[in-house]
């Protein structure tokens, strides 16, 4: 019997920890659009794109697929055939688009990618096979959550080093507020995700509202709106599971105490740079640097704004 564990975390609080207390939050009101940290009088160049074309949002989104799977390769997140990310298809939402099976995250390009329905059919793009188990989880997430556009997994060393605490990530800087409240646990392992069940079973311990989970045994899962949002996502919780297995580490020698960040104040940061447009802005940060460098295989966000 598959069983699964839907954990929206605020702070474990552990006797070995202090939470901090001391600062009452800044009385800043919550903007939209990413504005919160967008300082000038000027349109931020990194803002998502408002494109009106179906088929334009279609290739803007397979260029920042593509992007963001290299920048996956270049955090060393490629490992074999595992790993994958899809993305619903704006044309037709019924459907989405996947990686091809064990082809380097380094070397993928937007025409590379595989479009498929929920049953697995191919509809267009390369035709090629993908990862049954990304299949299984990916349809199953998109099917449960028509607000998830894409949905990211790794196979990352912090990651599954972690995964196998089965316990979510405490608040303990600044980057970790991406998580508050923000993150659920799949506490099963059954196995290479070979049928549906499996993977309507993550979907479910997802949960209605969060953009992260972690699969005990197994690794790490991001979801968001748009492509940035949940690459950016990932990236920044590979590195957190790094940051807390270092400090668990060190704390372990007696000598010091984890410090948590309080529920206002994770609450708070997490309002303020925690919605996609800043998400994404993040994430187009690499991304750029990955279209530096791909030869014209990608294009920069600059060729999508139309306003």
């Amino acid at each position: 019997m598959l069983s699964s564990t839907s954990t929206s975390t605020t702070n474990p609080v552990e006797s070995s920890s202090f939470r901090v207390t001391s600062k009452k939050p800044q009385n800043v009101e919550v903007k939209a659009d990413g504005q919160n940290i967008v300082f000038g009088d000027v349109k931020h160049p990194y803002r998502i794109p408002v494109i009106k074309d179906k088929l334009k949002q279609r290739e803007w989104m397979l260029n920042e697929m593509a992007g963001a799977f290299r920048i996956f390769g270049r955090a060393g997140f490629n490992e074999g055939s595992a790993g994958h990310i899809s993305v619903r298809d704006p044309v037709d939402p019924d459907t989405f688009w996947i990686n091809p099976l064990a082809v380097h995250f380094s070397l993928l390009r937007p025409e590379d990618m595989v479009h498929v329905d929920k049953n697995g059919t191919y509809i267009g793009g390369n035709r090629t096979t993908i990862n049954r188990a990304g299949f299984r989880i990916h349809s199953a997430i998109h099917e449960a959550r028509p607000d998830v556009n894409c949905a990211c997994h790794v196979h990352s060393v912090a990651g599954k080093a972690f995964s196998a605490l089965g316990r979510p990530l405490d608040i303990l800087n600044q980057d970790a507020c991406f998580f508050y409240n923000n993150q659920s646990l799949y506490s099963s392992f059954g196995g290479v995700v070979l049928d549906n069940v499996e993977g309507v079973e993550i979907a479910k311990a997802l949960g209605p509202t969060n953009r992260t989970i972690i699969l005990q045994n197994h690794g790490l899962l991001t979801c968001g709106s748009n492509v940035g949002e949940a690459c950016y996502l990932m990236t920044i919780m590979e590195k957190s599971c790094d940051i807390q297995l270092r400090i668990d580490a060190v704390q372990a020698s007696g000598k010091y105490n984890r410090i948590l960040i309080g529920d206002d104040e994770a609450r708070f940061t997490y309002e303020m740079v925690g919605d996609p447009s800043t998400l994404h802005s993040a994430f187009c940060s690499e991304y750029e640097y990955e279209v530096r460098l791909s030869n014209g295989e990608l294009k920069s966000i600059a060729e999508f704004h139309e306003d």
